[in-house]
């Protein structure tokens, strides 16, 4: 089949061209939104700038086609498809369900694939520098050799994606979850980790020299002799870590939590560990910030210990256990904060969005809040309380899905829900909280 006589046939009301022979057609520009080319060969196609919302593409062959700046948004599907070598850059691919494709050696480079399902794909090599991957799903997707230079990974969920080799530099991992992912010889300097879920990851000898890992969850991750060295680490939770080595001169340790981690050997010259809770459970002090080797067994600066405690976490096995992303009870002592109840209103709008979607809803909800928290000098690890206002408790999972993208369940705060029978605006959850700062 030509071009000519499927975009005939497609005019004509078909939608159905599976299996169609379309290698190297030119099919640019052409308006294809909701055709079904399952199976279909496009090798060497051009199908760049076309439209091709709500396509079919499950098993189609689209090896080194032409699709830049295509619009393949809410693609409905492209399981085991073959993009091996295609050109994908400036592609709309936002919400695209992606599972199980090939794109190796693809070129995506500044292409859209926000909240897209790329779950087992394959991305050997594929160029994705500055392309938008917010939200995406990479499960165990094989990133190695990809080039990611200042993409946009924030809040995506790279849980054990293959990430081996891969140029990640000034690129933003936010809030992403890269739980046991493999990260050996990838290029990280200048990356952005902020709150992200780095649980029992190897960082080996990686040189992450200025790298942002503020509230970055890096319990059991390994961290042997890796370079650290101005490296922003406050409030980290660096629990039971392997830090034997470690470069973390000049680096930026504030209150970060390094209970039992294994420290011998590190380097924290010039360090900044004001606040800071130490491997023997010592709270550090300025005073003691100018050795280059921490010994506390030795060191007569740590002998005055520091008994106020800010945060505490209350548990009893003689009351019901979290079910979730809470605490039974905090016990804290500061300034307290009291934050008002928070909806989905959007300021650049002044409006309420996603009026139909709890969890996008709940997702404006946690930003309003977050930047009512930043302005007082807060971040979530000061939350002790919250509440949460559901207009319809079925939703519950869905919005708690959301809430525990910001809150690590072992020092998350107390937290009490509540059906309501209507919210302000007719919107359909309101968060408030009380912070200690």
């Amino acid at each position: 089949m030509n071009a000519e006589e499927l975009l005939e046939k497609y005019a004509a009301g078909q939608r159905n061209f599976q299996k169609a022979d379309l290698r190297e057609e030119d099919l640019k520009g052409a308006d294809l939104s909701g055709i079904d080319l399952y199976g279909s060969n496009l090798s060497g196609a051009d199908l760049s700038e076309a439209n091709l919302t709500l396509v079919n593409l499950n098993s189609a062959n689209l090896i080194k086609a032409f699709l830049t700046n295509a619009n393949l948004n809410s693609l409905v599907g492209a399981s085991s498809a073959n993009f091996g070598w295609a050109d994908l850059s400036g592609a709309v691919l936002s919400w695209a369900n992606l599972s199980s494709v090939t794109l190796n050696y693809a070129d995506l480079q500044r292409a859209d694939l926000t909240g897209a399902n790329l779950n087992n794909a394959k991305l050997f090599g594929a160029n994705l520098d500055e392309a938008n991957l917010s939200g995406a799903s990479l499960d165990s997707a094989d990133i190695r050799v990809a080039s990611l230079y200042k993409a946009n990974l924030s809040k995506a969920n790279l849980n054990k994606a293959d990430l081996t080799e891969a140029y990640l530099l000034e690129a933003d991992l936010t809030l992403a979850n890269l739980s046991e992912a493999i990260l050996t010889s990838a290029k990280l300097q200048k990356a952005k980790f902020q709150k992200a879920n780095l649980h029992k990851v190897n960082l080996s000898e990686m040189n992450l020299t200025n790298a942002n890992l503020e509230q970055a969850k890096l319990d059991s991750a390994e961290l042997k002799y890796a370079c650290l060295r101005g490296a922003n680490l406050e409030r980290a939770n660096l629990r039971f870590s392997n830090l034997i080595g470690a470069n973390l001169i000049e680096a930026n340790l504030k209150r970060a939590d390094l209970t039992r981690c294994n420290f011998y050997g590190w380097n924290i010259k010039n360090a900044d560990l004001t606040g800071a809770i130490m491997p023997d459970g010592e709270i550090y002090q300025p005073e003691t910030s100018d050795g280059e080797i921490y010994q506390p067994e030795t060191s007569e600066k740590l002998s005055q210990k520091v008994t106020s405690m800010t945060r505490q976490i209350i548990r009893t096995d003689k009351a019901p256990a979290p079910v979730g992303p809470y605490n039974q009870a905090i016990a804290a002592t500061g300034t307290m904060l009291f934050v008002a109840g928070q909806i989905a209103i959007d300021i650049r709008l002044n409006d309420i969005v996603y009026t139909d979607d709890v969890a996008k809803q709940t997702e404006q909800v946690m930003a309003n809040l977050e930047a009512i928290l930043t302005e007082a000098g807060a971040t979530w690890l000061d939350v002790v309380k919250t509440t949460v206002f559901l207009k319809d408790m079925n939703d519950f999972a869905a919005v708690n899905a959301v809430y525990a993208k910001y809150f690590d369940a072992e020092t998350a705060p107390a937290r009490a829900c509540v059906e309501v029978s209507r919210l302000p605006k007719d919107v359909l959850v309101e968060i408030d909280c009380i912070a200690v700062i």
